[in-house]
């Protein structure tokens, strides 16, 4: 659960550093901002396959 919380406040910082939105074209490609949740979700995958082979070894 600990883990989950921090992955949750982790993506909230992104977000509270701003959302992309879409039409808004004024702006050039932050990818903190606009992919935050990705990232956040890639993060966690990567994380998630390493502890998966270092528990299976």
């Amino acid at each position: 659960m600990r883990f989950l919380r921090r992955a949750l406040r982790w993506a909230d910082w992104f977000e509270q550093r701003g959302v992309y939105v879409p039409g808004e074209d004024s702006h050039t490609v932050d990818p903190w901002r606009d992919f935050g949740w990705l990232i956040v979700a890639w993060l966690i995958g990567v994380g998630a396959f390493i502890l998966f082979f270092a528990l299976a070894t």
